[in-house]
């Protein structure tokens, strides 16, 4: 059953993904992109999986070594609730940079394989966004600002 959820996390959170990368423009991808709740079922199997594991994932979260996250991750659950988290946590970054990319304008061509990145290997994604970003806001503050008439 654990490799079942597992695989699930995924797919919970692919469709959200689909709909930024494929129809950003679609007025229900901006609906769903500006809402948290999209999580909430991702943070539901994170539950699941780590709750017979809590002695395990609170000793790794609070006195964090090396050894006892690779203890963690030896268990299926417990691998399973890291998992669950990351997923979540790149869902809800990849919500935001679909919103900035969309209030400043940068194009969806340009931001497609950013985001594929980003679900990919979001430490690779988030800096290539903030780059994009930091050119984008560099190039809007360039601009002339047209003579009143």
């Amino acid at each position: 059953m654990t490799g079942f959820l597992f695989e699930l996390t995924f797919f919970l959170a692919a469709p959200f993904w689909l709909l930024m990368i494929f129809a950003p423009n679609w007025r229900g991808t901006e609906r769903m992109a500006a809402s948290p709740l999209t999580v909430l079922p991702l943070l539901v199997l994170w539950a699941v999986f780590a709750v017979p594991v809590l002695p395990e994932l609170w000793a790794a979260v609070s006195s964090p070594d090396i050894d006892t996250f690779r203890d963690l991750t030896v268990l299926a659950n417990g691998a399973s609730a890291l998992w669950a988290q990351v997923i979540a946590w790149d869902l809800l970054l990849g919500q935001w940079m679909y919103r900035e990319a969309r209030r400043l304008s940068i194009p969806p061509l340009l931001m497609a394989p950013v985001l594929l990145l980003t679900i990919l290997l979001s430490p690779l994604g988030l800096p290539l966004f903030l780059a994009v970003r930091a050119i984008r806001t560099t190039s809007t503050k360039r601009r002339p600002v047209p003579a009143p008439a």
